[in-house]
């Protein structure tokens, strides 16, 4: 029995949910594409490879961080410290975690212009750098910890707010 032509236009064509699938996975593609290319020049612009080193010179290539490089210079922990002994936590999956989102964060705050000036630091890593001084010097002010998990302590830049970075007179 033939099928007239009408009702062979109006049958369900078994490529049509394959062409809109097609489209999906392009657009997505593309877009994948599109945000790796912006991703990889924006880490070779920036030089991105010199955030993955312990060297404390690749965190003063932003203007906004060449105070805090420079009371580094100047403070008491020049010569025993850099810039991830007390920015980043101390175990390795902490702190690629941490350096990959602050490296993400600053990057879009700067290429936003969306950054306080002069910098601040976020609630998140003033406990990291809390964790490193604890780390150092966890002997010294043992005595000082709280006495039940969980339990409050005084930040140790409260009384110590030059360490690390000495205050511009």
């Amino acid at each position: 029995m033939n099928t007239p032509a009408s009702e062979q236009s109006k049958a369900p064509s078994a490529k049509r949910p394959l062409r809109g699938v097609g489209i999906v996975s392009l657009t997505l593609a593309a877009m994948f594409g599109i945000l790796g290319g912006l991703g990889t020049f924006t880490f070779g612009y920036g030089d991105g490879t010199a955030y993955l080193i312990d060297n404390p010179a690749s965190c003063a290539n932003c203007h906004v961080m060449q105070g805090h490089y420079d009371s580094w210079v100047k403070s008491s922990h020049h010569n025993v410290a850099t810039c991830n002994d007390c920015h980043l936590p101390h175990d390795f999956l902490g702190k690629w975690i941490t350096k990959g989102d602050n490296g993400f964060f600053h990057s879009l705050a700067f290429t936003t212009g969306t950054f306080h000036e002069p910098i601040q630091i976020k609630p998140r890593n003033r406990r990291v750098t809390q964790g490193a001084c604890l780390h150092c010097h966890g002997d010294y002010v043992d005595h000082m910890r709280p006495a039940q998990t969980g339990g409050d302590m005084l930040l140790c830049i409260h009384c110590h707010s030059d360490v690390g970075h000495a205050l511009k007179r």
